[in-house]
């Protein structure tokens, strides 16, 4: 039985959906916190619910008590840890949120691997502790000592305690830093959602860093892929960078989706958020050596999915 936190969010949706459909057992827990619309992580658990494998379970993980009943009563053998507080720019404006669910949050499930324990816990790190580091493609081996967001800094305190985990426990532990994921079922808080939302509706968009950014967008499948190569083989202790081989200029971003919509774009041109990175990218070349990951979808490819997916859950 694998548990997979967050599991209505938008990846932790896709992982499960690929365990079930291979035909792992899941048990399920998420907050359903209001960051974003509920209905469409309540969506996302109609697509799962019912489905004698899986089994969910409305669980704040800091609450400690019950998370250890849960785990307690159950044969967990593998944990994948995706649930977390996300978003640069909210966590200037609610930090106490993401010290609660990615700081006491993560040292609950950790500790509850460490006390079952399981033969691998995997779990989920971002690209933006890379901070503004200017050297592309981001490293593992990379300085990550200066964040320049909180929710950076959680993420940073996540791959520090997991290494703790692992050194004095001994539990098997993988991290995976991941990079700009999009696709169906994706998070309305992202570009590629809210780029497609405004310019099928002919609102204008902020692009940030005056066009001048750069995103290492990876398609979902790609990313679920990954997740369960690093499930099925657990390592001693690894950190990974999982993303695309190549980053997309923000205005070729706009533009495709611009070609697949068949509508022109209402820029608003504007500086950069504090907290945001001008440029990331992914050196992904551990991930694929170790474990044999290969993303395989061009960015023209993915944004048509996402977009048919949109048209059709929001009937646009």
């Amino acid at each position: 039985m694998i548990l997979v936190t967050g599991a209505a969010g938008f990846i932790g949706y896709h992982v499960c959906q690929q365990l079930l459909s291979r035909g792992d057992t899941v048990l399920a827990v998420d907050n359903l916190n209001d960051y974003y619309d509920v209905s469409l992580k309540l969506a996302r658990l109609k697509q799962l619910e019912g489905k004698a494998s899986f089994e969910f379970h409305k669980l704040d993980l800091c609450d400690t008590e019950g998370l250890d009943r849960l785990l307690r009563e159950r044969p967990i053998d593998r944990i994948c840890h995706l649930a977390a507080q996300v978003g640069v720019r909210a966590s200037f404006k609610n930090p106490f949120a993401f010290q609660k669910s990615n700081l006491e949050g993560f040292l609950n499930i950790i500790e509850a691997a460490r006390k079952k324990p399981v033969k691998n816990f995997v779990y989920a790190s971002s690209s933006s502790v890379y901070g503004n580091n200017k050297k592309v493609p981001f490293s593992i081996e990379d300085r990550t000592d200066e964040p320049i967001s909180f929710y950076a800094a959680t993420k940073r305190a996540n791959e520090l305690t997991a290494h703790v985990y692992h050194h004095v426990f001994g539990l098997p532990v993988t991290g995976l830093r991941f990079f700009t994921v999009y696709g169906p079922w994706g998070r309305p808080d992202m570009a590629p959602f809210i780029f497609t939302r405004k310019i099928l509706t002919g609102e204008t968009i902020d692009v940030f860093g005056h066009g001048k950014m750069k995103r290492n967008f990876t398609y979902i499948d790609d990313i679920v892929q990954g997740v369960i190569l690093c499930l099925d083989r657990p390592q001693p202790y690894a950190l990974y960078n999982i993303g695309n081989d190549r980053t997309e200029d923000l205005e070729h971003f706009i533009s495709v989706i611009e070609n697949l919509t068949g509508k022109t774009a209402r820029k608003n041109y504007t500086d950069i958020n504090p907290g945001e990175m001008t440029e990331t990218w992914a050196d992904i070349v551990p991930l694929i050596r170790d474990l044999g990951y290969r993303p395989t979808t061009h960015i023209e490819a993915g944004m048509q999915r996402f977009i048919s997916w949109y048209r059709e859950f929001y009937k646009v």
